[in-house]
C-alpha cells in the first residue's frame, strides 16, 4: 500500500476544522465573532491543533477507526476546557483521513472511506463508547443500547455490533450515522458546493453559504437532541425561504438576523458544521486553495 505524505493529510484535516470554526456567520454556532458561555471559539482552534498527531497517525493506518476516536477526544481534552468541540467532526474526519492516506483523487477517496466503515469492528465500537463518554455527547439512545451505560458495551459484545452497525441503527436519526451508511453523500455533495462559490465569494461566504444550503434540506441532529424534531424542522425551513431572497445582500442580512435569533435561543447546528469540516476536508485533499 503507497502512502501519501500523512503530515499533508493531517494539515488539510486542520485547516477543515479551522476555516469552519472562522467563518462567520453560521446561524446559532460558534465562530470568530460569537461565543457561547463554556464555549469558545478559541477552544475549537486548540482542538484543531491538539488533535494533529492522531490525525496524522490515521493517515498512515489500516484499522481501529474506534481507537482513533478515542484518541482524538483525549487529545481535544488536553489543549481546551470547552467541552465537546468535534465529536461529531472526528467521526467523519477519521476515516477520511484513513482514505486521503491511501489515495491520489476524489474516486478513490469515496471508494476507500466506504471500505473502511463497513470494515469497523465490535472493538470499535466499544473505543465508540468509550469516546462518547469521555466527549459528554448527548444524543438520542441507540435502539437498545443506552450511549450513557457502560452496560451496554457487554451488549456489543453479546451481539457482536460494530461500529458500522451502530450507525446503522441510528441513520434515520443521526446525520453523522446517515453519511457512514450513505457513503459520504452529504460530504462529497458539500465539498462541490464549496468548491464552485469559493470562485464568486471567496471562501467565508462560500462555507456560509453551503452551511446554509445543507441546514435547509437535513434537519440537524443537535437541533433534534437539545430540541426536538419540529424545531429542527423549523430551522430548516426558516433557512430555506432565506436563501430564496434572491439578492446576495438580502441572503447575507437575512443570515446575519437568523444568526442572531437562534444564537438567543440557544440552537445551534452542530452536525451540519461537523459535515461541513468533512466537506472542507475533502475539498483541500483535491486542492483546493483561496
Amino acid at each position: 500500500m503507497t502512502y501519501i505524505d500523512p503530515s499533508h493529510i493531517a494539515r488539510c484535516a486542520q485547516l477543515a476544522m479551522i476555516l469552519e470554526v472562522s467563518a462567520t456567520p453560521k446561524p446559532g454556532n460558534i465562530d470568530r465573532d460569537h461565543n457561547y458561555t463554556d464555549t469558545r471559539f478559541e477552544h475549537f482552534l486548540a482542538s484543531a491543533v491538539g488533535v494533529y498527531p492522531i490525525l496524522e497517525k490515521a493517515a498512515v493506518t489500516k484499522a481501529g477507526i474506534g481507537k482513533l476516536l478515542y484518541e482524538s477526544v483525549v487529545e481535544s481534552s488536553k489543549w481546551q476546557s470547552g467541552g465537546n468541540t468535534h465529536f461529531g467532526a472526528f467521526i467523519l474526519l477519521i476515516p477520511l483521513v484513513m482514505a486521503g492516506g491511501r489515495c491520489k483523487n476524489r474516486k478513490c477517496l469515496e471508494e476507500e472511506v466506504q471500505k473502511i466503515v463497513r470494515e469497523t469492528t465490535v472493538d470499535d465500537a466499544i473505543e465508540f463508547f468509550r469516546a462518547f463518554a469521555m466527549a459528554g455527547v448527548k444524543v438520542k439512545p441507540v435502539a437498545d443500547l443506552d450511549l450513557t451505560d457502560t452496560d451496554s458495551i457487554g451488549q456489543i459484545k453479546i451481539k457482536g455490533l460494530t461500529l458500522y452497525d451502530l450507525m446503522e441503527i441510528s441513520k434515520s436519526y443521526d446525520m453523522i450515522a446517515e453519511e457512514w451508511i450513505n457513503g459520504f453523500e452529504k460530504t462529497f455533495e458539500c465539498s462541490v458546493l464549496i468548491q464552485e462559490k469559493i470562485r464568486n465569494y471567496g471562501i467565508n461566504d462560500a462555507v456560509v453559504l453551503t452551511f446554509m444550503e445543507l441546514l435547509s434540506r437535513n434537519k440537524d441532529t443537535f437541533i433534534r437532541t437539545k430540541f426536538d424534531i419540529n424545531k429542527a424542522e423549523e430551522v430548516t425551513i426558516r433557512a430555506t425561504s432565506i436563501l430564496q431572497k434572491g439578492d446576495m445582500t438580502g441572503i447575507m442580512n437575512g443570515i446575519c438576523q437568523f444568526d442572531e435569533e437562534l444564537l438567543k435561543e440557544g440552537v445551534n447546528p452542530g452536525s451540519t458544521a461537523d459535515i461541513i469540516i468533512a466537506g472542507l476536508f475533502v475539498s483541500l485533499f483535491e486542492g483546493m486553495r483561496f
